[in-house]
């Protein structure tokens, strides 16, 4: 029987083994099936050049600025409230609430929703409903904010991605220790000091992984921003909230759907590819190291 049972183990870690390696080939494939292709339009003047005729020539920054701001908005929007609600959720709320049982199957349907759904949301709650609310209250009816802009695709960004930013604050909560709690409620200090001087400092990393999750799919999501703000051509670069903006996958999109020759516009098309995943991975690594940073200050103090 010991036998069986250490043959059963090998073949198990092979094949689990196995499954891992296929991904990690899978990923290598890909990633240098897009470098070897891209790097051959790759300048200086192809990543901070502004597109010209059309987007058949010059560069693409302002895509690349666009997708850069609009990441950074929504960390803002989402950062703050996902972490407050996951707070809420584990260290106030009863957990035989209803409300709170409610809340969580809010949140478990709404990271099962379809990217595309968040865009029409967008498109009628953000630009439609509040927009041409703040129009009519403040700018006498005129269009100004009931339109596609870079503010409600960061919003709408930021509730697509509100889920991941929740459970990973969530769980990072659930791993500080209660005798971290016990020992400051035996102190004198009360929730709310509990929560803010011990809970949240032992939980950053786990909030910055969230937020690193956060970036990663809100950089590469087009559906959302079809609707909201983005735009294929546009030789400038957004001046206020209430302007439309380029976005990496957004012009990668149409270049791939919209272009009436394919195999003209595919140095163009890999390059761009090249280009969003290395903005991404510099936005994930930027994250990363404040991170690891974090977690070296909480160790030394």
């Amino acid at each position: 029987m010991s036998s069986r049972i250490r043959t059963a183990s090998r073949m198990f870690v092979s094949l689990t083994g196995l499954a891992a390696l296929i991904i990690v080939i899978m990923v290598v494939v890909i990633l240098g099936n897009i470098a070897v292709n891209g790097w051959e339009l790759l300048s200086w003047e192809f990543i901070a050049g502004n597109p010209r005729t059309g987007m058949t020539e010059g560069g693409i920054f302002p895509a690349i600025f666009g997708t850069v701001v609009l990441v950074l908005l929504m960390t803002l929007a989402v950062v703050p409230l996902g972490v407050a609600a996951a707070v809420w959720l584990h260290e106030y709320a009863r957990q035989d609430s209803r409300f709170v049982q409610l809340v969580r199957l809010a949140l478990q349907n709404l990271a099962g929703v379809p990217a595309i759904v968040f865009g029409l949301f967008g498109l009628g709650f953000f630009v439609q409903f509040t927009g041409g609310g703040i129009d009519q209250l403040f700018f006498g009816g005129t269009l100004t904010f009931a339109q596609p802009c870079i503010l409600w695709a960061s919003l709408t960004l930021a509730i697509l991605t509100l889920p991941t930013v929740v459970v990973a604050t969530e769980e990072s909560l659930r791993a500080v220790p209660k005798i971290y709690r016990e020992a400051a409620y035996a102190l004198g200090a009360t929730r709310w000091q509990v929560v803010w001087h011990v809970v949240l400092p032992n939980s950053l990393g786990g909030i910055l992984t969230g937020t690193i999750l956060a970036i990663s799919r809100g950089a590469g999501e087009v559906a959302p921003i079809m609707f909201t703000g983005a735009a294929y051509f546009l030789p400038f670069l957004p001046g206020s909230l209430n302007d439309q903006f380029m976005e990496l996958g957004y012009h990668i999109y149409v270049m791939t759907t919209q272009s009436p020759d394919v195999e003209a516009t595919k140095p163009l098309l890999y390059s761009t590819v090249l280009v969003l995943l290395l903005l991404t991975f510099a936005l994930n690594f930027t994250a990363v190291l404040i991170r690891a940073k974090v977690r070296r200050r909480m160790r030394s103090s």
